[in-house]
């Protein structure tokens, strides 16, 4: 799930508001259903790259990409 900018504005802004004021029961809740989500975008951003890389050997030209990331590239139909 990708963040938008409204939500990370959200963020943002409950953030500053939390560091002056404090926040009410509702948006301490708010705030971390917000932060999980943008955690949880964060983290499939970063799998979607890594399952993408392709390691070569530059002094032999030969595919030495980690078994592990060979797997995850095959099951979502990026590898023979």
């Amino acid at each position: 799930m990708a963040m938008t900018n409204e939500q990370i504005a959200r963020i943002n802004e409950l953030a500053r508001k939390k560091k002056t004021e404090g926040l009410s029961e509702a948006e301490l809740e708010e705030q971390t259903v917000l932060r999980r989500a943008y955690i949880e975008s964060v983290k499939a951003n970063f799998r979607s790259q890594v399952e993408t890389i392709k390691v070569i050997d530059e002094k032999t030209g030969e595919d030495v990409t980690p078994e592990k990331i060979k797997e995850a590239q095959r099951k979502n139909g990026m590898r023979d």
